[in-house]
């Protein structure tokens, strides 16, 4: 107990000198947990081996509630792999000690610091020891008391549950004060602990600066089964330095040189030279998994399928190349047809009820554990976890989603189930890929690039059917496109990608009667493009319209002006221009100037 006083007076000290050196950081936010991450890595709690931070058997720890950085580093510096002139780097540019953690840190397991996110990622990496990968290894995750007003973090609490997580242990720092004051419920760790307790949770309530008691909570967590563990921790905000112990206005707020120097003398002596031991992980036996090879798809020329159901098809497919897929679906698998792979490989199947910021946040998790996570829900719901799909690209995540029911074709379910905003919010995301199969073969054949591409990719499904319209041995890498109608004497180009597709062929048929020859390109890969065949269609023919089943704002239209932004093209657009409502597919195309008709009449008009 001595070794873990010195140790956390040890780490007070690197957080004090850490983020005054910056001149920004959330020094109090740490300090208020330094006990308590004390006597986790170093009280013979967490094994980890410090020269292999990726190794599979090795206990994780998720900083949730990332502002708290200083502190993350300093248990570092205090095991002794990082020096206290490197720490001393904190926040500038050119380290990668940033100010909240990102996997510019080799020891991070996440990006943090977007709150309330941290207990997801740690339930797919809790789901992936448990039932994936069957290793003992615990996932811990360290909460403040704020973000647990967070709706992601009790969406993730329940399923936690549900899935009995016993290799779960979270840890509440109830420190009291937020950014601009008192938390909701303050010091009332019993108004937590209720909360917690009635999802089925075994929760311990703690003095949070007593290394005993502190001790003990660990040693009760340990020994847990059938059910995730919380920590709820009373701690004093600022605790170990008087000056800002308990006192608001500190949050984010470091001190200067002359407040540090009296912070210092009261934090008392401190001994710079000790420095902790982590108990190190049981070995692991890797047991290399052989690929087995896959037969091809099998569809037929104008067999009529929806890119939906193809998508679950496919899936199931692959599967025997691609073992570490592991498929995620928020209560709608019979719509989204991820139920064809649940029925086939029912133990890689992970169903995350309708909350999908934990489904991403989840995915998250098992991403940074090898998994290659098939995510799936209606194209629309995406948009409410969009936080959470934003950060994974920060984690550097390996995740596929698949929104279906994109657009108003799906009918008479209305707006609110109409993904109209998915292609614009995906495309944003740094080295991300959108593809939008048209029929079942390119959907199998794209879904099948997705699992072999490392990063964030979307796939857009379709609720309706479409018939097949390419053979077997047609190939769909990603950043290609395909041409389906050309000629020498084509007036105008049709870019457009999905189900929007089979309007551009109707309306070339009738514009093929009246001798008016149209290009029709299949943008398949929305990002990255096919620069180069639109480019030469810009040559070619001078004027191209795109079409697409989504709104004007961030879309297809928009990608492909921004592509040809340096050519003398004529482009317009044709999209989702006003507001939805239900109707038969056929009616709304048609009211949103998408259809075939809509196309004839815009090509008539440009030329």
């Amino acid at each position: 107990m001595k070794d873990l006083e010195r140790l956390a007076k040890l780490i007070r000290y690197y957080i004090l000198i850490s983020s005054t050196a910056a001149g920004s950081g959330h020094t109090t936010s740490s300090l208020s947990a330094a006990d308590l991450m004390t006597v986790l890595f170093f009280g013979g709690f967490f094994r980890f081996d410090l020269k292999k931070p990726n190794y599979m058997g090795n206990d994780r720890l998720i900083f949730s509630k990332g502002h708290a950085s200083p502190l993350f580093y300093s248990l570092f510096v205090a095991a002794g792999v990082i020096t206290e002139q490197k720490l001393k780097t904190f926040r500038k540019f050119t380290s990668n000690l940033e100010g909240h953690p990102t996997m510019n840190f080799p020891y991070t397991e996440a990006a943090t610091g977007s709150l309330g996110q941290g207990l997801s990622i740690g339930v797919g990496m809790a789901i992936n020891a448990k039932y994936l990968d069957q290793l003992d290894y615990k996932t811990y995750v360290l909460l403040g008391d704020s973000e647990t007003t967070e709706g992601s973090v009790w969406e993730a609490i329940e399923i936690a549950a549900y899935y009995k997580l016993d290799n779960l242990i979270g840890i509440i720092d109830v420190n009291r004060l937020g950014q601009r004051g008192e938390t909701m419920y303050g010091h009332n760790i019993d108004a937590y602990k209720k909360r917690i307790a009635a999802f089925g949770w075994y929760v311990i309530t703690i003095d949070g600066h007593s290394l005993n008691l502190i001790k003990q909570a660990f040693e009760e967590a340990q020994k847990v089964k059938g059910a995730p563990v919380m920590i709820i921790a009373k701690t004093i905000k600022g605790k170990g330095v008087p000056l800002v112990e308990d006192k608001n206005g500190w949050h984010g707020k470091p001190l200067n040189k002359e407040q540090l120097k009296v912070a210092l003398s009261q934090l008392g002596e401190v001994n710079k030279t000790i420095r902790g031991q982590v108990t190190l992980p049981k070995k692991i036996t890797i047991v290399n998994v052989k690929l087995k090879q896959i037969e091809k798809p099998n569809y037929q020329i104008n067999e009529s399928i929806a890119t939906r159901k193809a998508y679950g098809n496919s899936l199931v497919r692959i599967f025997p190349k691609f073992p570490n897929i592991v498929v995620l679906d928020a209560e709608v698998s019979n719509s989204t047809f991820a139920e064809n792979f649940k029925k086939v490989f029912p133990e890689k199947f992970l169903e995350m009820y309708i909350a999908e910021q934990n489904m991403v946040g989840a995915a998250v998790g098992l991403s940074r554990r090898g998994k290659i996570p098939f995510v799936s829900t209606f194209a629309a719901f995406f948009s409410r976890a969009f936080d959470q799909i934003r950060m994974s690209q920060y984690s550097k995540a390996n995740i596929k989603f698949v929104g279906s029911h994109a657009g108003i074709s799906i009918g008479e379910d209305g707006a609110s189930q109409m993904g109209l905003e998915d292609i614009a919010m995906f495309r944003t995301l740094i080295g991300s890929v959108v593809l939008y199969p048209s029929d079942a073969l390119s959907t199998d054949k794209i879904v099948e690039e997705a699992a072999k591409f490392k990063g964030i990719v979307y796939i857009r499904t379709a609720r309706k059917d479409t018939p097949v319209i390419y053979s077997n041995e047609e190939q769909f890498p990603i950043g290609g496109s395909k041409i389906l109608k050309s000629s020498k004497k084509d007036v105008v180009t049709i870019v457009t990608a999905g189900i929007t597709i089979y309007e551009a062929l109707k309306a070339y048929e009738k514009l093929k009667a009246e001798d008016i020859n149209i290009r029709i390109i299949d943008l398949y890969s929305i990002k990255p493009l096919d620069v180069e065949t639109l480019k030469e269609a810009a040559r070619e023919t001078k004027t191209l319209i795109t079409v697409e089943d989504h709104y004007g704002a961030g879309g297809i239209g928009e990608a492909v002006a921004s592509a040809l932004v340096n050519t003398n093209a004529t482009i317009y657009s044709l999209a989702v221009r006003k507001m939805p409502r239900s109707g038969k597919p056929e009616e709304l195309l048609e009211f949103e100037e998408i259809s075939a008709n809509a196309i004839y009449k815009k090509v008539k008009e440009a030329i």
